[in-house]
């Protein structure tokens, strides 16, 4: 058994390839973008069966306006988004590879106006463009018991139901996009996704406005979106730190023409 083992974990690292985020930062990723792309669309629409999806076509235009002004400054040849909301109280939002993003409408009442909105999808998209789905499941895979590890396992140990095994393996697989990401990865998106705020015409001076909402949402502990992010004074101060930098990117293109949400 520990030879088969041995031999899955030699198996899954050698088709990992060793990457630098945008910021610098190193990398392991184990699966390819059309494998994350497709893993991301069958959470996606598992998403949509199981969870109630508005029907209110004023929220889902404002929502889609300030998401396709985000996407539509992003670099290289990028999908056609889909935009979803979801009746839910969650003040939160989360952006999937293959080009989904998913937004409940409780964050609406704490992203007050589409600066502050564009702040969070901004930072969502982001997470996708640095590959911190890919590094996040990557890092489960090796560090966890993996499927195919798990699998050999099972059929070694002769468990009776191995069909309901895999399959309670393969749903912690499908979930594991939105689960929390790390706190280096947290501040990577912040960092990446005020700038595409910026670009794409919003303010990011909201974005502290932001993160002071919600800050005060969820009282010390913070609303879900905040489960693993650094505190709120330090993710407002390295903001504060980036506006000189990122503001004039926002004049840039608020000058030409950008067009307003709400």
């Amino acid at each position: 058994m520990k030879q088969l083992t041995a031999a899955l974990v030699i198996f899954l690292l050698a088709g990992c390839a060793t990457t630098q985020s945008p910021t610098g930062r190193k990398q392991t990723l184990l699966f390819s973008a059309q494998q994350m792309d497709q893993m991301g669309a069958e959470s996606f629409a598992e998403m949509k069966k199981q969870q109630k999806v508005s029907q209110d076509k004023q929220v889902n235009q404002y929502v889609a306006c300030v998401a396709n002004r985000i996407t539509s400054v992003l670099p290289g040849r990028q999908p056609n988004w889909e935009v979803v909301v979801f009746e839910s109280d969650q003040v939160n939002a989360f952006a999937l590879p293959g080009g989904h993003i998913g937004v409940y409408t409780g964050l609406l009442k704490v992203a007050k106006n589409q600066d502050q909105l564009a702040t969070v999808i901004g930072h969502e998209v982001a997470h996708v463009l640095a590959n911190h789905s890919n590094e996040h499941v990557s890092r489960a895979q090796m560090t966890g018991v993996g499927m195919q590890i798990a699998g050999a396992a099972i059929d070694v140990s002769g468990l009776s139901n191995k069909d309901l095994y895999m399959s309670a393996l393969g749903l912690g697989a499908q979930y594991g996009f939105i689960l929390p990401y790390g706190r280096a990865q947290e501040s990577e998106a912040d960092v990446m996704g005020v700038e595409l705020m910026a670009r794409a015409g919003f303010d990011p001076s909201q974005s502290i406005s932001l993160w002071q909402n919600m800050a005060k949402a969820g009282g010390s502990q913070g609303p879900e979106l905040l489960s693993t992010h650094p505190s709120h004074d330090h993710r407002i101060a390295d903001l504060q730190q980036m506006l000189p930098e990122v503001t004039p990117l926002y004049r840039a293109a608020s000058a030409g023409g950008k067009n307003r949400c709400d």
